[in-house]
């Protein structure tokens, strides 16, 4: 039994070992372009490795020339025997004729073939009266071995595994039964994410996984990669999710790779100190050279200072030349036109719906959108986003009352904008055929600033990469002065710079904001009210992104407490080796529970009192006249600080009581 335990771990998890891929003075060009050269570096057992870099660095080259799909002009990949490696590209295509679940339980081609195998066995020995026989005898064996193969490998689990991964990834009980060829891209994109996760290897290559993902499926993603066994790489532009996951950051920059055991935001940091360091070093060196060439030059013809001349002389030849390594320095200079004066009241919604033939997606929602106001809207994939803000901007027709403000001048950012560019016209007839006016001089230095600089202006729209299609449609915002940005999804295929810039020209913008997105990071600090969209209705949430999402970890743990409709995860077993409770100690764990059941019950009544509390403060705060704001006392917003701190720290204390009562409640009795 005990050797059968061990070759089933053995199995699962493997032999204690590194696994290592080598990648060996790897090098690629494109004509005279040097994309990478002779970079090395190895990736080991359980790495969590944040693939980094500008748009067009080559990262996405990098994860195709590890999976095998392209080979290097030099240099070499090392992949030991055995290993499983999984690629998720950025585009992928797909087959229809199955359902969800089908497609996802396709991971799965070793178990679906034993399960034949079995069945197929199992109907010839049914069949079969010669029972002594020796082909029947080698029937029982190849049943045997395929059934211990089968158990070895999970195969009586894997449609709780199916069920469970597609849960995560924001499918519904009724989706699994559905064609996939009913689903958007988007979706499709999760199947095949799904798939890869279900083939458990031992690397995932990822390469933008959370482009299609909601803000609930990416934290389910990062749990289900923070615990995997194997290694991960990834490319991601959401800053977030980089921390969350990866502990180690490798930077591609002008052909040459560095590599930094830290999360993104710790190698921000050691990146500048580096460079800090490197440059204060080159100047000592410089110095030091300055020097000993103007001794040199001073006493080169000197017979008494012949020695020491050639001494200096030796002491340059031999000394190791320090390099400053080149800086990437291009970068987005994005301002938006200061925006004109529009009414108090920018757009008013109410009882609007809308519907998609027999689907209902939003049901009389109720809205107000004020000027200067930056919200976001966030939810679960298909919940109604993209479709407000399409009814916002005029493109869809709606049931009910939609009422733009005075003055409103919309421009909207699609979230395929860069699809809808024409691929046949160059960079500069794109901005140019739509500019007027004032504008129309400055369209050179418009693109300029989005990188567009040169010859990259008459570039083909054809060609651009992912990132530079969606810089040249953001560029096209900028032409005309507009007092309402709807922008749905424009951070998708921007690296982290171009995202930094037009975060903060978005910060300084004085608009009003209408964003749709699933980058944690990019809304932090941008907006200051979130909308959440769920079963066709919409919840206002004032505050940050990060005070949503805390309310919303709040809401999650008490409807685990309170609902009695959701089935009990079945208990973890415990070792039988110690004795049950006594009477004694079972009265003394009930009076225990009573207590931790009192005080939970006083801290959520000193939690809906604070968020009463708030409520009114919110009240005040968002559309106070002259008058009320004058009778505000002058500790209101230290007070409104104050409380928010206590209702965080009370949130904290509800949830540690929770899991106390939750230990001794499964306790032996």
């Amino acid at each position: 039994m005990c050797k059968l335990a061990e070759k089933i771990f053995m199995y699962i998890c493997g032999p204690e070992r590194n696994i290592m891929i080598s990648v060996n003075k790897v090098a690629v060009s494109f004509g005279r372009f040097e994309l990478f050269s002779g970079i090395s570096f190895q990736i080991n057992q359980r790495d969590r490795i944040g693939l980094v870099g500008r748009n067009g660095a080559g990262k996405t080259t990098l994860l195709r020339i590890i999976k095998g799909l392209v080979s290097p002009d030099q240099g070499e990949v090392v992949v030991p025997e055995n290993t499983s490696i999984a690629y998720l590209p950025q585009q992928m295509v797909h087959k229809d004729g199955k359902t969800v679940f089908d497609e996802a339980m396709s991971a799965f081609s070793e178990v679906l073939q034993l399960e034949k195998e079995i069945d197929s066995i199992n109907l010839q020995l049914a069949e079969r009266k010669d029972h002594e026989s020796e082909e029947y005898l080698r029937l029982i064996h190849r049943l045997s071995d395929s059934t211990e193969r089968y158990q070895l490998i999970g195969g009586g689990a894997i449609h709780a595994d199916v069920e469970q991964t597609l849960g995560g990834l924001g499918f519904l009980a009724s989706d699994l039964t559905r064609q996939t060829s009913e689903f958007s891209g988007g979706w499709r994109m999760r199947i095949e994410l799904a798939k890869l996760l279900l083939q458990k290897p031992d690397i995932f290559l990822l390469d933008e996984p959370t482009n299609h993902l909601d803000i609930e499926s990416i934290q389910w993603l990062e749990d289900f990669l923070m615990n995997y066994p194997g290694a991960v790489i990834l490319i991601s532009h959401d800053r977030a999710f980089l921390d969350n996951v990866t502990d180690r950051t490798i930077e591609i920059s002008l052909g040459k790779i560095y590599d930094y055991r830290a999360s993104y935001s710790n190698y921000v940091e050691l990146r500048k100190e580096r460079r800090e360091q490197q440059l204060a070093a080159y100047r000592n060196q410089q110095k030091l050279i300055e020097d000993t060439e103007q001794f040199i030059d001073r006493f080169r013809y000197k017979a008494t200072k012949a020695v020491q001349v050639q001494s200096r002389i030796k002491q340059l030849d031999k000394l190791n030349r320090i390099e400053v390594d080149e800086e990437d320095l291009g970068t987005i200079n994005v301002r938006f036109a200061m925006a004109p004066r529009a009414g108090s009241i920018v757009a008013e919604m109410k009882s609007l719906s809308k519907s998609y033939e027999q689907k209902r997606v939003l049901e009389k929602v109720d809205m107000v959108i004020e000027r200067g106001e930056k919200i976001a809207f966030v939810g679960r994939n298909g919940e109604g986003k993209t479709t407000l803000s399409r009814i916002i901007v005029g493109e869809l027709p709606y049931e009910g009352e939609l009422k733009n403000g005075h003055n409103v001048r919309i421009g909207y950012f699609a979230q395929n904008q860069d699809e809808l560019l024409d691929n046949e016209k160059t960079v500069l007839s794109t901005i140019d055929d739509i500019a007027t006016g004032e504008i129309r001089p400055k369209i050179r230095n418009i693109l300029g600033a989005f990188l567009f600089s040169g010859e990259a202006a008459d570039k083909k729209v054809k060609v651009l990469s992912g990132g530079e299609r969606s810089r040249l449609a953001i560029a096209r915002l900028l032409l005309e002065p507009y007092n309402l940005l709807v922008l749905d999804e424009p951070t998708n295929h921007l690296d982290m710079h171009s995202k930094d810039v037009l975060k903060q020209a978005l910060v300084k913008y004085d608009g009003t904001l209408v964003i749709v997105s699933h980058d944690r990071e990019f809304l932090d600090g941008l907006v200051t009210k979130v909308y959440e969209f769920r079963n066709r209705k919409i919840k206002e949430n004032v505050g940050g992104i990060y005070d949503f999402l805390k309310r919303k970890k709040l809401e999650s743990l008490r409807s685990l407490e309170i609902n009695p409709q959701k089935p009990k995860q079945p208990e973890k077993s415990k070792p039988e080796s110690g004795r049950r409770l006594s009477w004694e100690k079972r009265k003394e764990r009930d009076r225990e529970i009573r207590k931790l059941e009192n005080k939970i019950k006083r801290n959520e009544d000193i939690i809906n009192e604070l968020e009463e509390e708030m409520s009114d403060m919110n009240s005040l705060l968002e559309s106070p006249d002259k008058e009320t704001l004058m009778k505000l006392e002058q500790d209101f917003f230290g007070r409104y600080e104050r409380k928010k701190q206590k209702l965080g720290s009370e949130m904290d204390r509800w949830e540690k009581l929770n899991e106390k009562l939750d230990k001794y409640r499964e306790e032996k009795l």
